[in-house]
């Protein structure tokens, strides 16, 4: 065996295969490495898809309950976060935009200055653009139609601007739904067919049409051999031999995810490990095992400076008005609203209302608890004046027809931190939980976007449950906790995101970002991969005992 190691069954481990685990899959194995990716979520297919997310078996990700879905909602002291779990990670159920923060995030938190960003970063930005084919949104909408009416209303119509998005619209001219062969990779990837605009992005495309991960990276990396496991979870990671750092490899130990009772748990051996699990995922499982002992020289930052992209969903209901609001892609359009402030619009397919639970009128006025009154006050006045509308409003069905649903987006700081800690509703088994000062429960600016749109439109503005009652925002891009940094005592890795204190261990996934990306971070996670990834070498090349894990 070279460099005289012990065998091992795979040259790395990946742990996850959302956006960094089906990257680092692809490109290993085009250098000749031995991979095996290990997703705890499914692997879903047009026909097992569910057609609606009232389908809470086959949408909701809770597989103690029996829900062995691809769409998870956890709940936290700060913040409700929304992710996905599945074959081809959060590419499954998010909304296919993709798009390039500003320049000026590289400036800020942990990461800056470990790398020349501004120069290094455009050419993986590029690769990333091409692989996952972002193009722009060529199918506009009602909703976006109106918003770009609205943005000119409010002088703001030179921020309107179609999305970059992943989705194949096809040949101009072609009817919506045309087949294809695969138009991405030279005929190395699937067959393909266009968007038919059902609105339908965040329940898994059924159509072809939106780029998933197992439609491009995923799919071009188990051809070259990658070897993706299902349904499974990882429950420990150790280094093999005597060497606390690694050096002689892991032995990575898992369980079926989607079984109580029963199942094959295995063992399996690596001379390198990337876990790519999310950034919830990834820091809940090294949290776990720094504590239980497998890891203990994982860096003390673990867990600090999680982000929620600053985030608020609201929206502008607008019951039995006979519009539909659910034709387009799932996010189509968005408006800058400030520098650091901007917002999307964001749509469910017909019939997929199981969302608006969450929403409720919105209220106004400033945060804490106070704000029940203020939206009580509203809810109140709205049913004196227009009552059936507001019942309408309040109850789910029609949701996606009738709503205008906008996700506000910031790039202004604010940090959390996870630990693991015993509720008191469950003190036997320690849960991800999450500590600090609160961050913002909801943006002023897009509150007041959203009060003025429904004013002028005859809409009623909404906003979610748990942001007026228990004062958390909803967020669906939790970030960091896992943060490059310049040192171990600032961060958990390096800025080719190797892991400190241990050998050939990488972390790729959006737990390394370290500050608010202001813009959907599935890109930019693409683009850090291909990063990491372009600095290990060749297969036939690699030293395994001499490759270090810090700088």
């Amino acid at each position: 065996m070279r460099d005289g190691t012990v065998p091992c069954d795979y040259d790395f481990i990946v742990i996850g295969s959302g956006f960094g685990g089906s990257v680092s899959a692809l490109r290993l194995a085009e250098k000749g490495y031995r991979v095996a990716v290990i997703e705890m979520g499914r692997r879903w297919t047009p026909e097992t898809l569910p057609r609606t997310n009232w389908s809470l078996a086959r949408w909701i990700w809770r597989p103690a309950l029996g829900l062995r879905g691809f769409f998870s909602l956890r709940l936290f002291r700060h913040a409700m976060v929304l992710h996905g779990n599945a074959v081809g990670g959060g590419s499954i159920t998010y909304g296919g935009t993709l798009l390039v923060p500003p320049d000026s995030v590289w400036d800020e938190g942990t990461w800056a200055g470990l790398a020349d960003w501004k120069r290094v970063l455009p050419a993986h930005f590029d690769t990333a653009k091409r692989m996952l084919g972002v193009t722009t949104n060529r199918i506009f909408g009602r909703a976006d139609r109106r918003l770009k009416a609205i943005a000119e209303a409010e002088g703001l119509g030179q921020s309107f601007f179609p999305t970059e998005v992943g989705v194949f619209f096809g040949e101009a001219g072609d009817p919506q739904g045309t087949s294809y062969p695969d138009p991405f990779f030279d005929g190395q990837g699937p067959a393909r067919s266009s968007c038919v605009a059902c609105g339908g992005c965040m329940m898994g495309c059924r159509w072809g049409a939106k780029n998933t991960l197992d439609k491009n990276y995923l799919f071009l990396a188990e051809a070259k051999g990658a070897e993706v496991m299902a349904e499974t979870k990882v429950v420990d990671v150790r280094p093999t031999g005597a060497s606390p750092e690694g050096a002689t490899g892991y032995e990575v130990r898992t369980r079926p995810s989607t079984r109580l009772f029963g199942g094959k748990a295995r063992r399996l051996t690596c001379r390198g490990v990337v876990f790519a699990a999310s950034s919830l995922g990834t820091q809940e499982l090294l949290l776990r095992l720094k504590q239980g002992g497998s890891l203990p020289r994982i860096s003390a930052a673990l867990g600090r400076g999680v982000r929620t992209n600053a985030e608020s969903l609201i929206a502008v209901r607008y019951p039995g008005a006979g519009e539909d609001f659910s034709d387009g892609i799932a996010i189509g359009s968005g408006v800058q609203l400030d520098r650091h402030t901007q917002i999307q619009t964001v749509r469910y397919p017909r019939g997929s209302d199981a969302l608006g639970v969450l929403l409720t009128v919105m209220a106004p006025g400033p945060g804490g608890w106070t704000r029940i009154f203020a939206w009580l006050w509203t809810l109140l006045r709205l049913l004196a004046t227009r009552p059936l509308a507001t019942l309408r409003t309040l109850l789910p069905f029609r949701f996606a027809r009738e709503t205008m649903i906008f996700l506000c987006m910031q790039n202004l700081e604010a940090e959390l931190t996870m630990r693991l800690k015993r509720p008191w509703y469950w003190p036997f088994r320690k849960t991800l939980a999450t500590e600090g000062e609160p961050v913002p429960t909801f943006i002023p600016a897009a509150n007041d976007f959203a009060s003025k749109v429904a004013e002028a439109t005859g809409g009623i503005a909404a906003t979610s449950i748990v942001e007026t009652l228990f004062n958390m925002p909803i967020t669906a891009h939790c970030m960091g906790g896992a943060a490059m940094a310049a040192s171990s005592e600032a961060g958990v890795c390096d800025g080719r995101n190797r892991v400190f204190g241990y050998r050939n261990m990488y972390i790729c996934d959006g737990s390394v970002l370290s500050a608010n990306l202001g813009v959907n971070p599935s890109l930019t996670i693409t683009a850090l991969t291909e990063h990491a990834m372009s600095h290990i070498p060749q297969a036939a090349l690699q030293n395994w005992t001499a490759e270090a894990g810090q700088p």
